[in-house]
């Protein structure tokens, strides 16, 4: 299994982001996808998360300014981030499992990463 992030990048307080995730190599019907992030000296933490039944999860410091979405075809994965702020700078990594999703836990597949800066 396969995931390639995109998509970070620099932008100002209050600017908007979209991340893609591209994934190969998976193929089963039950899975979760998701996002996590960390930054510098803290622990990788979960953002989104969504499962092949459609069944959303967003963490509470991200809820109403992120949408997590797949493409038609299931094997890409995004995050629209708007209204950013300082707080959102990390490095976001996507992720994926042959499995329901459960609070974030338990995921076997990460990608390389991508990195959001938010400036003040």
């Amino acid at each position: 299994v396969q995931l390639k992030e995109s998509g970070g990048g620099s932008v100002q307080t209050g600017g908007s982001l979209r991340l893609s995730c591209g994934v190969s190599g998976y193929t089963y019907t039950k899975h979760c996808m998701g996002w996590f992030r960390q930054a510098p000296g803290k622990e990788r933490e979960g953002v989104a998360e969504i499962d092949s039944d459609g069944v959303i999860t967003y963490a509470d410091s991200v809820k109403g300014r992120f949408t997590i979405s797949k493409g038609d075809a299931g094997n890409t994965l995004y995050l629209q981030m708007n209204n950013l702020k300082p707080e959102d700078t990390a490095t976001y990594y996507c992720a994926t499992d042959h499995k329901y999703c459960d609070g974030f836990a338990n995921f076997r597949y990460y990608g390389q990463g991508t990195q959001v800066t938010v400036s003040s």
